[in-house]
């Protein structure tokens, strides 16, 4: 293959995908023509939203290459993989577009025997095939011999066959054991901002000024590139707050010059949406009449962005979460004033040297607690009866997998672990109103 031959692809892509040279240089290079044998297996890998898809589908159709699709996260078994494979390969979608040549896969074996024969029949037997497995970590979960397989299809069929490995996990961790056929490994780096701006700037609105989109978006990147590197949702925040920068030119209070008072006008809108990042808590239209009714001096009709004080737990977490902040924060002494029935009268005297002597509980920080005293406060304030099940401690285990509990270390903590509680005020009191549960009142430090 010429040089020529190599360059009008590389030439083509690069026109349309930006900033992404090299990737494309190599898989062009490792591929060319249809009847060009190209290695048995390549390794894409990078992070979300850094063009691997986007490049790979490029290349198959810029080359015209004979290629097969699969996500492994549809694939829930073996069997779907591979019968989706080979149907894909000979043209059908889906079981119900022909019944009748609809092929049927068992195991490696058959698809082995069955890949071979539909090449043959497709006029592929001298073509190479290029078979895509996005989400390639979800093989790690099928049976052990899938992966090696298909590093080694090339060998196993003696076709020109190319397996592409697409993940966003990097190589070592595909590793079980020896005998693995190395892949040729393709790196997409996450984008550096410059490189984002390049990106975003082709997105530029019909009308509007180079320099002055150039300038929202650098104003955009320096809020959101510490804290957000993925290239779809940094294109998402500039279309989303791009008419609201805009806002004070429409209405005459500045100019398009003006950069001082622009920023000054979105900066708060930007705090906002930097809080939710990534979350998808209201659509676009919703987020845009929010701004519109704050900006009136309504409150907005839509709670989510920048209010979002609780997260969703199962109905006993919560009650397990509420009574662990009770224990971190309450004297242990105080148990039976505020959950024991009939504990008698309260000394006023103690209860005016804790107002004026003590320091407060929430001051020292959370004190931890064996996990006796968890589930005696739990089942004291808890609704209903609730019986001991393992179901409420895994939800235990789970509070600590959210960092919400901490698990105390100590030479005891096989016979009885101890706990602190890790989250905040504003927080277990906006988890206590999803229950009805009145939390301050239970608190030491606000009786």
């Amino acid at each position: 293959m010429t040089t020529m031959d190599i360059e009008d692809p590389v030439k083509i892509m690069s026109d349309k995908i930006c900033c992404r040279d090299q990737q494309i240089k190599t898989l062009v290079s490792l591929t060319g023509k249809r009847d060009q044998v190209a290695p048995p297996a390549l390794f894409i890998y990078g992070h979300t939203g850094t063009g691997k898809s986007l490049i790979i589908n490029s290349l198959l159709q810029t080359l015209q290459l004979p290629h097969v699709m699969v996500n492994c996260v549809e694939c829930y078994n073996q069997r779907f993989m591979y019968e989706k494979i080979l149907n894909k390969l000979q043209g059908l979608r889906s079981y119900m577009a022909d019944p009748e040549s609809y092929l049927k896969c068992e195991n490696m074996n058959d698809f082995i025997r069955t890949f071979k024969q539909v090449c043959e029949d497709q006029g592929l037997a001298k073509q190479t095939v290029y078979i895509v497995l996005d989400k390639a970590e979800y093989l790690r979960d099928k049976e052990i011999n899938i992966l090696p397989a298909f590093l080694r299809l090339q060998e196993l069929t003696k076709q020109n066959v190319c397996v592409i490995l697409m993940t966003e996990i990097v190589w070592e961790k595909f590793r079980t054991g020896t005998g693995y056929c190395e892949p040729y490994i393709v790196n997409f780096p996450d984008y550096t901002k410059d490189e984002v701006l390049a990106i975003l700037t082709e997105d530029r609105p019909e009308g509007c000024e180079a320099d002055f989109y150039s300038m929202y978006l650098n104003l955009l990147l320096s809020v959101f590139h510490m804290v957000c590197r993925d290239l779809r949702e940094i294109r998402y925040l500039a279309g989303l707050n791009y008419d609201q920068y805009c806002q004070p030119i429409k209405t005459g209070e500045a100019e398009a010059s003006d950069s001082r008072k622009l920023w000054k006008n979105i900066e708060p809108h930007l705090k906002k949406a930097l809080q939710t990042v990534y979350l998808r808590e209201v659509s676009s239209s919703q987020w845009e009449k929010a701004q519109q009714d704050t900006e009136l001096g309504q409150t907005p009709s839509v709670q989510g962005l920048s209010s979002r004080n609780h997260v969703e737990l199962p109905y006993y977490s919560k009650y397990l979460l509420i009574a662990a902040y009770l224990a971190s924060y309450n004297p242990a002494k105080t148990d039976r004033r505020f959950f024991a029935r009939n504990s008698g009268k309260v000394d006023r005297r103690a209860k005016f040297i804790k107002k004026h002597e003590r320091t407060s509980n929430h001051m020292l920080g959370p004190k931890h607690f064996p996990i006796d005293r968890l589930m005696a406060i739990f089942f004291s304030i808890v609704e209903g009866k609730v019986a001991p099940t393992a179901n409420i401690f895994v939800q235990i285990s789970s509070l600590v997998s959210l960092n919400m509990l901490g698990q105390v270390a100590g030479d005891d903590q096989i016979d009885t672990p101890k706990y602190k509680c890790l989250v905040s005020l504003e927080f277990i009191k906006s988890v206590s109103r999803t229950v009805g549960f009145d939390v301050v009142r239970y608190l030491y430090d606000f009786v």
